[in-house]
C-alpha cells in the first residue's frame, strides 16, 4: 500500500509540474553537419523564454522549453518530434531549422494535429504542400531572390552573369531555382550550377571548376560551415567572380580568422547586428542582443539566434491570443499574431491549398560585405 501511494504521489507530482509551465517543444541540429547553427537558433529562444518569463510568462505560467537535438538528419528529426508530442505532450513546437528536416517532420504534424512555427527552413514546398499546421517566420527563397532583386542593379561592377555553387537539398536546390529564375527574369545570363553534400569538407574541385566560367558572380547557399569553406577556398584560389550567399547564415568563422587580405564576400541575411539601428524595431532588436551579451555568446552569431527569438515570441503571442495551451486552439490563434519581432513585423498571411493553407511571414532581407574580418551592412 505504501509503495502504490508513493506512486501516485508521484504521478500527482509530475501532473502538478505539468500544468505548472507552458511547455514548447523544439527540434533543432545540436550535433552534426550544421550544429552551429541549429545551437545559436535554440541559444535565441532560450532567451525569448528567460525575456518573456521575467514579464509573467503566459497566461500566468514560465514557459517552459522542450528541447530534442534532430542531429542534423532527417529520420532523426521525425523522431525528435515524436518524443516532443507522444512523451513530453507539448501543444506546439519550433523547427527544425532545415527544408529537408521539416518537410520530414510535417507528415506528423497533422498526424497527431499540432502546430510548428518554422523558423528557418526557406523551401517553397513547406508552406505550398497544404499543411495548416505550418507558420513560418523565415522569408522562403523566392522571397529572399525577391527582395535581393531590387539590389541587383546598384552592383559596380554590374552583375551579368552567375554561376551557383549550392548543398545538394531541398533548401540549396530550391533557393538555386529561385535566384536562376529572378536573375533570368532580369537578362542576366546563368553559367553553372554545382552542388556539395551536405557534410562535405574540401570544396576545392567544385570551386576549380567555376573558376574559368566567366562569370563575374557566385551564389553559394549552405551553412555557417561550408560557407566559411567556401569562401576561404575561394580566396586561396583567387576565384574572380564576387561572392554572394543566400539562406541568412554568415560565415562568422572569418571575423577572426579572415580570408585573404582584401577578399570581400557578400552575405544575405535577416538580421545585421552591426547595425541595430536598421531593425525595423531596434528596441525588440537591442532586448534580444542585451540577453544574448549577457550569455557571452558570439556576437556574429546572432544572425542566427534572432530566429529562435522571433519564433518563441510569435508562439508565446499565439499561446496568450489562444488563452489556453491546446494545440488546436495556438493554431487558431496564431493567424491572429501581430507583434514586433527581431526582423520586423510578425504576422501571418494565408498560402497553399484552400482550406489548408500554411501561414507565413514576410521578413526583411539585408546585405552585410565582410572583407578582411570586418562586416559592413550595405
Amino acid at each position: 500500500m505504501k509503495k502504490a501511494l508513493s506512486g501516485a504521489l508521484l504521478v500527482t507530482a509530475v501532473a502538478a509540474h505539468a500544468q505548472d509551465t507552458v511547455k514548447i517543444g523544439i527540434s533543432e541540429p545540436l550535433t552534426g553537419a550544421v550544429a552551429a547553427s541549429g545551437n545559436y537558433v535554440t541559444e535565441g529562444a532560450k532567451i525569448a523564454a528567460e525575456v518573456i518569463n521575467k514579464k509573467g510568462g503566459v497566461l500566468g505560467k514560465p514557459l517552459e522549453l522542450v528541447i530534442e537535438d534532430n542531429k542534423s538528419n532527417p529520420r532523426e528529426a521525425v523522431n525528435s518530434v515524436e518524443k516532443l508530442i507522444l512523451r513530453d505532450k507539448v501543444p506546439v513546437l519550433m523547427g527544425a531549422w532545415s527544408s529537408t528536416y521539416t518537410l520530414a517532420v510535417m507528415p506528423k504534424l497533422e498526424e497527431y494535429g499540432v502546430p510548428m512555427v518554422v523558423e528557418t527552413a526557406s523551401s517553397g514546398k513547406i508552406t505550398a504542400a497544404g499543411n495548416p499546421w505550418i507558420f513560418r517566420t523565415s522569408p522562403t527563397s523566392e522571397m529572399e531572390a525577391k527582395a535581393f532583386a531590387t539590389l541587383v542593379d546598384s552592383y559596380s561592377p554590374a552583375i551579368k552573369k552567375v554561376d551557383f555553387l549550392s548543398v545538394n537539398n531541398d533548401w540549396g536546390l530550391g533557393a538555386a531555382a529561385e535566384f536562376k529564375k529572378m536573375f533570368e527574369s532580369k537578362g542576366i545570363a546563368v553559367g553553372r550550377m554545382e552542388t556539395m553534400t551536405a557534410d562535405a569538407t574540401d570544396l576545392s574541385a567544385q570551386l576549380a571548376t567555376l573558376k574559368g566560367t566567366g562569370s563575374d558572380t557566385l551564389i553559394v547557399t549552405s551553412g555557417i560551415e561550408q560557407l566559411t569553406l567556401a569562401i576561404r577556398q575561394a580566396s586561396e584560389q583567387n576565384l574572380p567572380q564576387r561572392v554572394i550567399t543566400t539562406g541568412g547564415s554568415f560565415p562568422e568563422l572569418l571575423l577572426k580568422a579572415p580570408a585573404a587580405k582584401g577578399y570581400a564576400s557578400q552575405h544575405l541575411l535577416f538580421f545585421a547586428p552591426w547595425a541595430v539601428e536598421k531593425a525595423k524595431h531596434p528596441e525588440v532588436a537591442k532586448e534580444f542582443m542585451d540577453g544574448w551579451k549577457a550569455k557571452g555568446l558570439d556576437f556574429a552569431g546572432q544572425t542566427e539566434g534572432f530566429r529562435g527569438y522571433d519564433g518563441i515570441l510569435a508562439i508565446a503571442e499565439g499561446i496568450r491570443l489562444a488563452g489556453k495551451a491546446e494545440p488546436e486552439a495556438i493554431r487558431q490563434a496564431l493567424w491572429k499574431v501581430s507583434i514586433p519581432g527581431v526582423n520586423g513585423d510578425i504576422a501571418f498571411s494565408k498560402v497553399g491549398p484552400e482550406g489548408k493553407e500554411s501561414g507565413q511571414a514576410t521578413p526583411n532581407v539585408y546585405v552585410v560585405e565582410l572583407k578582411d574580418g570586418e562586416p559592413s551592412v550595405k
